[in-house]
């Protein structure tokens, strides 16, 4: 099975010792890329970077990782976008982002998004996310939203992730108007209460995922499990409490690689989900969004649970 990731990679920079500060680079979907790559899966990622050294350094990194880069389209003169991250006195984490003229917002506003387009329709999964799709203009979305519908027509999925982020968007009637196109195309739908709340209005979350009539449906609750509607399921699959948690960051995106790599490799939805919490288990005893390699569990999707064939 082929996955294509599509999003954004950003230099980052964290507070250390003396007023240093610490580089490195981090993004959801890249994140996601990582852990599916670790996985066994066979994935590419889908962005566009700069003709500097930090995205040379990028490339390099993920190609160490197993994450293919024979579709990242080098723009010359631009750069990857940039966030730092502030850690106050309580632990709480805050982002600063300069990404408005990053490589990665021109993906499909280049000579070579006609043949990224081709190419993402010969992948059996597409994963994308809410922040994702905050990165491009109208024209963008709408060539990014033709080529997923190609690819479905080809025999290819959708996977989705709503990962809403308020400050990429420039109001919620606009992000409203284009999840809902995307949920529309979309053949699995990872979600959580929070992002349904935050994009569509307090307390309206549970309602919204009600409604959305995708073939799957995963939704993280504001406690510590999962509702899974898929198949004829509809579960709230939970996990253990985690006593100590280092780090939350890319809990939400091993989740993803951990469920939709077992999905793709025939296991059973509640099994996949199982799967999801016990990586992002791990991944929230570790700092930053990439776990040592060390670190991650061995038989992540368990025993069993195994089903002939093409997941779902």
């Amino acid at each position: 099975m082929k996955i294509a990731c599509i999003g954004e990679c950003m230099i980052e920079l964290t507070q250390a010792s003396e007023g240093r500060l610490a580089r490195g680079y981090g993004g959801d979907t890249l994140n996601t890329a990582v852990y599916f790559a670790r996985l066994g899966s066979t994935v590419d990622y889908f962005t566009a970077l700069g003709d500097d050294p930090f995205s040379d350094e990028m490339i390099a990194g993920w190609r160490a990782e197993g994450v293919g880069t024979g579709h990242v389209a080098r723009v010359p003169g631009k750069l990857p976008g940039l966030y730092m991250i502030v850690t106050g006195a309580d632990g709480e984490r805050r982002f600063f982002y300069w990404r408005e003229n990053s490589a990665a917002r021109q993906l499909f506003a280049l000579p070579e998004t006609p043949a990224i387009l081709e190419a993402l329709a010969g992948y059996d999964l597409v994963y994308l996310s809410g922040v994702t799709l905050s990165l491009y203009d109208v024209p963008g979305r709408a060539l990014l939203l033709g080529g997923l519908k190609q690819l479905r027509q080809a025999g290819g999925r959708v996977a989705f992730d709503t990962n809403f982020r308020p400050r990429g968007w420039p109001d919620r009637d606009v992000a409203q108007r284009v999840y809902r196109d995307f949920f529309a195309i979309s053949d699995i739908v990872l979600a959580s209460v929070e992002d349904l709340d935050l994009l569509f209005g307090q307390g309206s979350g549970q309602a919204v995922a009600d409604r959305l009539t995708v073939p799957e449906l995963v939704l993280k609750l504001s406690e510590p499990a999962c509702r899974v509607r898929a198949q004829g399921i509809d579960q709230v699959v939970t996990t253990k409490v985690i006593e100590r948690v280092v780090d939350t960051t890319a809990a939400g995106d091993s989740f993803a690689a951990a469920y939709l790599a077992a999905r793709l490799a025939g296991v059973w939805p509640v099994a996949a989900a199982q799967a999801g919490h016990r990586l992002a288990g791990a991944v929230i005893c570790h700092p930053g969004a990439i776990i040592p390699l060390a670190a991650m569990p061995d038989q992540i999707a368990g025993d069993g649970g195994q089903a002939s064939g093409r997941a779902g």
